[in-house]
């Protein structure tokens, strides 16, 4: 079991820093932020290159497709081989897969090779390692720092990646008129390389067996599919997992009005057509608030209560959206954008450290497959909600709509679970 590392008191206070007292998780938080900046170009290159060749913006579209497909499928799959193979060697295999992704999106740029199913198989083949990646990093995480750290470790892990999702898209637009956009896919292979050295450097990472989990056949056969149904059945069976899903899932679902902000920016605030300033703070405002809430993690991560705070800071993003749906004024929907990133921190630490501290070690990459299917399924399922709706009822009235729908759905499922309002801590893993 790791120990927490000793701290002086009042050290953490701002930034919660005591994970990075184990050196393990220390050394894999410091080569994200590595990667998450200087590993990110990818995400901008891809679409502008796919833009650029075809002139579509369909184009742009499909490879999304392709790639949130690629995704799903590499996230439960890889949940079900982490709970029988070393989390370690599956953790370094694909993010080998990713740089090896990268670099081949930079040989195909610099062989001018202009082609769209070359570039949709790379797409592809980025999705499947990504979706591994995240899908075993939460597997790997609570066994690297104790229990109590998971708070903290959790929102360090967001924090890394949300300055990576501000700093990675901006460095990318000065970087390609200088070194042009095939370098970006280089910078990302070069940046991972300082991941795959943290991942070779973990102890081998083997998937406990605990006595609550119903034994399966180990034979070389075992079909990897009744290992994911058997991951589903293992959730479906804990009422505070499905809790944490649920609220997570309204959310995402009804709160997420990600798709509107262009006609916002334009009809509402009086932006120029096509984009401008209006609709960039539009999309910056929200992990601004992720961020700088990220910086006084230490002000909520010590706390126990994590299932109360989970529910409020999902109820508080719904009454953020309202605030949105209703702002007449710019500054006042930048402000409901800001404080909706800051709870939504809140909720996602939360939920990382509830749905890792509650489950079993055998079923571990399972569940975080589960999740990571949620995470990235649910702004989708919300973009094609929110956009349908609102060429009928118009933006601003679907995202009131959706705040307060997030809001009530979520005081339902706290009411309707009371183990999700009382859960601390300390609370005992159940046996499904």
């Amino acid at each position: 079991m790791t120990r927490a590392p000793k701290l002086k008191a009042g050290r953490g206070v701002i930034v919660d820093r005591r994970p990075l007292g184990v050196d393990a998780f220390r050394r894999l938080w410091v080569a994200s932020v590595v990667c998450a900046v200087g590993g990110s170009f990818s995400l901008v290159a891809i679409p502008t290159q796919l833009f650029t060749m075809t002139g579509s913006s369909a184009a742009v579209g499909a490879s999304a497709v392709v790639s949130f497909v690629a995704l799903v499928v590499a996230a439960l799959w890889t949940g079900a081989l982490a709970d029988v193979r070393d989390r370690r060697t599956i953790l370094l295999a694909a993010h080998c897969g990713l740089t090896s992704t990268y670099a081949a999106l930079w040989a195909q740029s610099v062989l001018d090779a202009r082609s769209v199913p070359i570039l949709m198989v790379l797409v592809a083949c980025q999705g499947l390692t990504f979706g591994s990646i995240m899908t075993t990093m939460g597997a790997v995480v609570p066994r690297l720092v104790p229990v109590e750290l998971l708070p903290a470790a959790n929102s360090l892990s967001s924090l890394a990646r949300y300055a990576g999702s501000i700093a990675g898209p901006v460095l990318a637009g000065l970087l390609i008129p200088l070194v042009g956009l095939g370098t970006l896919y280089l910078f990302d292979a070069l940046a991972l390389l300082a991941v795959v050295w943290a991942v070779a450097t973990l102890p081998r990472l083997e998937p406990a067996r605990a006595s609550n989990v119903p034994a399966e056949p180990h034979r070389g056969d075992h079909p990897a599919l009744a290992q994911i149904l058997a991951g589903f059945r293992y959730l479906a069976a804990s009422r505070l997992l499905v809790a944490v899903l649920a609220v997570d899932l309204s959310a995402m679902v009804f709160g997420m009005p990600v798709a509107l902000f262009p006609e916002l920016a334009q009809h509402t605030y009086g932006g120029p057509a096509g984009g401008g300033p209006t609709l960039g703070l539009l999309y910056a405002a929200y992990p601004a608030g992720v961020f700088a809430v990220g910086l006084l993690s230490g002000t909520f991560t010590r706390a126990r209560r994590h299932g109360a705070l989970m529910a409020a800071a999902a109820a508080a993003w719904g009454i953020t959206v309202v605030v949105l749906g209703v702002a007449a004024q710019l500054w006042i929907a930048l402000t409901a954008l800001v404080l909706g990133g800051a709870v939504n921190f809140v909720l996602s630490t939360f939920r990382n450290a509830i749905s890792q501290a509650l489950t079993d070690d055998a079923m571990r990459g399972r569940i975080q497959g589960t999740l990571t299917v949620v995470l990235i399924g649910g702004p989708q399922l919300a973009n094609v909600l929110h956009g349908t709706a609102a060429s009928f009822l118009g933006p601003r009235t679907v995202i009131c709509i959706g705040g307060l729908l997030t809001t009530v759905a979520v005081a339902a499922i706290a009411w309707r679970v009371p183990e999700l309002r009382s859960y601390t801590m300390s609370s005992p893993c159940p046996s499904p």
